[in-house]
């Protein structure tokens, strides 16, 4: 009996999900899609680049730190 209620639930929880799906797809319509997805994209390539500007942050404190120069970092 338990099995048939949670098999029940969840699939009352994916109908609910498709709707809602279908809905958010249909109102932003091609053009708001594509323009969300640049949005997104952007998102990521900024955090990656504060990512990276972070690690260089970090990496030139512990050479300091350590009393490594910072001209012997190869491949740069």
């Amino acid at each position: 009996m338990k099995r048939i209620v949670w098999m029940g639930i969840g699939v009352a929880i994916g109908v609910i999900a498709f709707r809602k799906v279908s809905q958010a797809q249909s109102s932003l319509g091609p053009e708001g899609l594509n323009r969300s997805v640049g949005r997104l994209a952007d998102g990521v390539y900024d955090f990656a680049d504060a990512v990276r500007a972070g690690m260089r942050e970090r990496e030139t404190d512990l050479r300091a730190a350590l009393g490594i120069e910072s001209t012997d970092m190869v491949g740069r």
